[in-house]
Formats: structure tokens, sequence, C-alpha cells
């Protein structure tokens, strides 16, 4: 398999989440939408290691992997295919890998709201750092990044997502979808965030408000949503 057939495939099974995308992305830029791709399929490979199956071994050896490959990045080495497409952008890689270890604590189930945005505060601030250099942004995204984190764990890993309060509020049977609508509550997203952030956000916080995280919106209201965030 070529360089760009591996990327392709680790791109295809985000668009496979995030199928509103292929209409949302007329609103980025054509020279960032090969970016976006790869940087959102990355974003996927870490949390769904952090995040996902029931053994949590295997998600901790690929995040330790993780580790070696973009602090490698950040001296001009590469193996993993995505990094043909990332790894040229001077983005803060070091900082990217030291916030791994916490995004791996972070499958611990959470106490309330607070605690589950402090336990991927460290990874969403190291986000917002690397999409200001991928994305000529400015900062003060993080908390826009971490909800929209939160959304994707609830959406894809929901076995642990909804923290301990929201059990306890709305017992085993309805917490999933308590925790959907204090998500949707918590933060909308913010015009500090990069375009791709904005819309991406957007697009997730439509799912949570209609209560149905992994469901995707319609085209109408995706093109509206894309629209309204890529405006800021």
């Amino acid at each position: 398999m070529s360089d760009q057939e591996a990327i392709d495939s680790f791109v295809d099974k985000w668009r496979m989440r995030w199928p509103e995308w292929s209409v949302a992305e007329v609103f980025i830029p054509q020279g960032q939408r090969e970016t976006v791709l790869a940087w959102m399929a990355l974003l996927q490979e870490l949390t769904d290691a952090a995040w996902g199956g029931s053994d949590p071994r295997p998600g901790e050896a690929k995040l330790g992997w993780w580790v070696e490959e973009l602090e490698g990045w950040s001296r001009g080495i590469r193996r993993h295919p995505l990094g043909q497409v990332l790894q040229k952008f001077p983005a803060p890689w070091v900082q990217l890998a030291a916030s791994l270890p916490q995004l791996r604590v972070s499958r611990e189930r959470p106490v309330d709201a607070a605690d589950a945005f402090a336990q991927i505060q460290q990874f969403a601030a190291a986000v917002a750092a690397t999409e200001q250099v991928l994305f000529d942004g400015s900062a003060g995204a993080d908390e826009t990044i971490a909800a929209n984190l939160l959304h994707m764990r609830l959406a894809h890993h929901p076995a642990d997502a909804a923290p301990l309060q929201a059990l306890a509020q709305a017992g085993e049977g309805a917490a999933i979808a308590e925790w959907t609508r204090q998500l949707a509550a918590a933060q909308a997203p913010s015009g500090t965030a990069v375009r791709p952030r904005r819309i991406l956000g957007g697009l997730a916080w439509a799912r949570l408000r209609r209560g149905e995280a992994v469901q995707p919106v319609s085209a109408l209201h995706a093109l509206w949503v894309a629209w309204r965030a890529a405006r800021g």
C-alpha cells in the first residue's frame, strides 16, 4: 500500500463518522482541506487508542508509539503515513506528544462535568496550540476543543463517558442521555477557534442539541451550521 493509499484509508475512517463533512468542507479553503482531513484523522487515531476497546492495554501501547512518533516529527523524522501531510508544519509536536499520557488517563470515568473537562485539559491545550499553527489561528479555543473531544468520546466510546454525577442523577439507563444534554448546554462553539474546528464543533453541537451524539444531521442542516461557523 502506498503512502497516499494509507492516508486515504485513515481519512475514510474519519469521514465515515462525519458524513456531514462532505457538505461542510465547502467552507474550508481548498488549500487547507488535505491538512484538515489528515489532522482530524490523526486525532481520531489518538482518541480511539485512548478510549476504545474493553482492554486498555493495546491502546496504551499505541499511545506510547505515538509519543515517539510525534517527538520524531519535531526532528524531521516520520514513520506514519499521516506525517507526510502534517510533519512539515512547525507545530508543537512535542507538546502534543507530552499530552498523550493525560489523554490515556482520561479513560477513567469522570466524577462530574468539571472533572470530564479537567481530564482532557492538557490534551485540548496541545490540540489548540497545534491548530493555531496548522490553520493560522489564535489562542483561546481550549474549551471548544475540549467539548468537541468529549462529544467524540460520547459518540464513539460511550461505555464510561457519562460522569458519575450523571449516573446518580439519571440512573444507568438514562445516563448517556443526561450527559448528552449537559454537553449540549456546556459549550457552544467559540469564535476564537480556527475555522475547521468551529465547523466541526458546530456539527457536534447540532448533534448533541438534537439528543443523538452519533447520528449525523441532515445535509441541509450541516450546510447551515457550517456557514454560520465559517462566519465566526
